[in-house]
Parts: C-alpha cells; sequence; structure tokens
C-alpha cells in the first residue's frame, strides 16, 4: 500500500513514527540564510500533501534531487513546525505573546496542507482565550485577515468570539469602533456569527415595540449610539 497521504485535503491515517523514518532524507531550505533542514521524506510527505506533490511527483525536479527551497519563510516558523512534525507536540500558549508565533505556524500548516496541525493550532487558541477569559485583540484579528481566506476556521473563530465580546460589552472600544468602519468584511462576519446564535425572538430587544425601553440613553448631552461612542472614548481599554 502506497504511502503517499490522501490527495483530497483529508488528514492522512495515523502512522507510528517508526514506519514513517524511511532512509531516504530531503533537503529543505528555509529563509534567506538558506536554513539546511534534512527531513525524513516519508515522514514529511505522510504529513504534508503539498510536500507529496513536490517528491512524489516523477515530473518534478525536487523529486530527482531530493531539494526544495521556501526562501519566503521564517527560520523559526519553520523550525516550530520540524518540532511538531517529530513530536506530533504543540505547546500550549501561556500568555497572549505565544499566541503569534501559533498564528505563523498556523498559516505554514495551510500552505503545507496539514489539516491536523490547522486544527490542533485552532483549539489551542480557542482554549488559552476561554480559559484566560480573555478575547482575540484587534491586531491578532486584522492579522488573521491578512492571511486567511473567507470559510477559514480561526477567523471564523475569532470573529464568533469578537462578536461575543461586543455583544456582552456596554460600549464599543474607539479602536474597535474605527476599524469596524474602515472593513466592511469583518463586520459583515460578525453580523454573520450572531445570527449563527440561532436566538430565538423573545431573548431579541424589539425596537419597534414601544412598550419596551430602546435603550435610547444620554451622555453628556448625546443621545443614542453616538452615547455609547463617548463611554468608549473614556474608557480605559487594554490592546492586547
Amino acid at each position: 500500500m502506497s504511502s503517499e497521504p490522501s490527495q483530497n485535503g483529508d488528514s492522512p491515517a495515523q502512522k507510528p513514527l517508526h514506519e514513517l523514518l524511511s532512509s531516504t532524507l530531503v533537503d529543505i531550505y528555509v529563509g534567506e540564510e538558506n536554513s539546511h533542514y534534512p527531513l525524513h521524506e516519508k515522514l514529511l510527505c505522510h504529513h504534508s500533501p503539498f510536500f507529496s506533490s513536490i517528491f512524489y511527483n516523477k515530473s518534478n525536479k525536487a523529486s530527482r534531487t531530493k531539494e526544495f527551497g521556501l526562501p519566503e519563510l521564517d527560520d523559526n516558523v519553520f523550525a516550530l513546525f520540524v518540532g511538531w512534525l517529530y513530536s506530533r507536540a504543540i505547546r500550549s500558549p501561556e500568555e497572549e505573546k505565544d499566541i503569534g508565533p501559533l498564528l505563523d505556524l498556523y498559516f505554514l500548516a495551510a500552505k503545507l496542507d496539514i489539516a491536523a496541525l490547522e486544527t490542533e493550532i485552532v483549539e489551542l487558541v480557542r482554549a488559552f482565550y476561554h480559559t484566560n477569559e480573555t478575547y482575540p485583540g484587534l491586531r491578532r484579528v486584522q492579522y488573521v485577515y491578512a492571511n486567511t481566506e473567507a470559510d477559514n476556521v480561526m477567523r471564523e473563530m475569532m470573529v464568533g468570539s469578537v462578536a461575543r465580546f461586543l455583544t456582552l460589552s456596554d460600549s464599543i472600544p474607539e479602536h474597535w469602533a474605527k476599524a469596524l468602519k474602515k472593513n466592511g468584511q469583518l463586520s459583515v462576519d460578525i453580523i454573520r456569527s450572531i445570527q449563527q446564535w440561532h436566538l430565538e425572538a423573545r431573548q431579541v430587544p424589539d425596537a419597534r415595540d414601544a412598550s419596551v425601553d430602546r435603550g435610547r440613553n444620554t451622555f453628556k448631552g448625546a443621545v443614542g449610539f453616538s452615547v455609547e461612542e463617548g463611554r468608549s472614548e473614556m474608557a480605559d481599554v487594554k490592546e492586547e
């Protein structure tokens, strides 16, 4: 039976590490400095359809030379990937600053078509914010939007988190208000996320009903939505 991974994007069936440590090595050169990573071909191609299409394609020069370069990648991120490749483990984030490298590894996993690694990172990031009772900051969300396409799982998880944060807040932080005015897609995605909550009609205030409070409060002479913008400008909001 072939050891090549599925070409349809599905995660390959798991195999013990010793079965994937073939005698054949491939040479991967990463970053501007051409950092050299000699990796087991069978292991690499088993987990990554991207590399499988390169080294198992006889019409490809790399299948003969067993060399491939990724000059656009960050060396540190690829080193994280190699650590996962041989250990199948990723260190859980302990601080907000640990999220950045995980996101970079997530983008690399998407490039290499490794669905299992993508899923694992999403769950680690999700668990971090849930356990610490915090939410993704604006810069994190913008970074994910800049590096992913629509219907991306990481993007949807972060947008869903932000939707909850904004819905439960008394006001919209000024930096978020500015970002939402500029990024229409982010605003639309937040609304879509709220729609997926499938709230019952009785749980949502009806502004058409004159018998209920419609929330038109006042703040320093302002009335309506501008009240919340005024409050957000007065708040000391931490970004990440």
